[in-house]
């Protein structure tokens, strides 16, 4: 049976204001590089109708409300690999844009324990504008971006970042790389950074692709036939600019010594 749709006086006000940033930001679209560059958590702003979400000044600091470092390491990589980026524009309290629409942390109630009382009993038409609004069109500039690249060689790198204590326990690994069904461009990366006897790498760790929670890698892979992985840096690794610049040299030479081999991994891109 479809929705009922609310009367006009009923419909939620627009989300953004006009003079508020949009959705999303592309870098270096015209970028010649084989990379694409995605960073699903790049922001923790909030717009301006939904306050603060009920959320003090440190909470929207914190790792519940974006991936710190991670914007300022795609960024840097972006320049290393002349690639086009794609970075999402607010908080993923407001709504993520890595999980499916609907799932319980698409717009989560609470995070590690923190209570959103921002997002609590939100009507249907409130959170179809939260989607509408902010996860939409930054997947569509994605999906626009591979429709433009079409004849070129393509695969997908999304930047993120993770705590180094999780419920108590220590994570080992500076650095993760996750993959959906197909590990190549994974096996590659893994090795490459392995290299440096220094570094702790994980192999689907410190968590991996699922179908449940994982929205952009699935989605953009399955639509168009890519490679590509989802790169994790421990937090305490790029929360200064120093740190992120390092990160991203370190990125850059370590993709540079399998660009050729992962060449073989690209086909063409099927139309969505």
């Amino acid at each position: 049976m479809p929705k009922t749709v609310p009367p006009p006086d009923q419909q939620p006000p627009a989300l953004l204001a006009a003079d508020e940033p949009p959705a999303f930001e592309v870098v270096n679209r015209q970028g010649g590089g084989m990379a694409l560059l995605l960073c699903d958590h790049a922001a923790n702003r909030v717009p301006r109708q939904l306050g603060s979400l009920g959320l003090n000044a440190a909470q929207l600091a914190d790792h519940i409300a974006w991936d710190p470092g991670a914007a300022e390491v795609a960024r840097r990589l972006s320049a290393h690999l002349d690639a086009p980026l794609v970075l999402s524009g607010y908080s993923r309290l407001v709504i993520d844009c890595n999980r499916p629409l609907g799932h319980v942390q698409s717009i989560a109630e609470q995070s590690a324990g923190v209570p959103i009382p921002g997002n609590l009993n939100l009507s249907d038409p409130e959170r179809e504008c939260r989607g509408a609004t902010l996860f939409r069109p930054y997947h569509d500039a994605i999906a626009g971006l591979l429709t433009e690249r079409r004849q070129r060689p393509t695969l997908l790198l999304s930047i993120h970042s993770f705590t180094p204590v999780l419920n108590g326990q220590q994570r080992p690994w500076q650095v993760g790389i996750s993959h959906w069904r197909d590990r190549g461009l994974a096996d590659l990366l893994i090795q490459a950074l392995a290299r440096d006897p220094a570094l702790t790498v994980g192999d689907n760790e410190p968590y991996p692709i699922e179908a449940s929670t994982d929205f952009t890698l699935i989605h953009h892979l399955e639509d168009r036939g890519l490679p590509g992985v989802m790169i994790e840096i421990r937090q305490d690794e790029i929360r200064t600019l120093a740190g992120a610049t390092r990160w991203a040299g370190r990125l850059a030479a370590a993709y540079r010594l399998i660009e050729d081999e992962a060449q073989g991994l690209v086909g063409p891109i099927r139309e969505a």
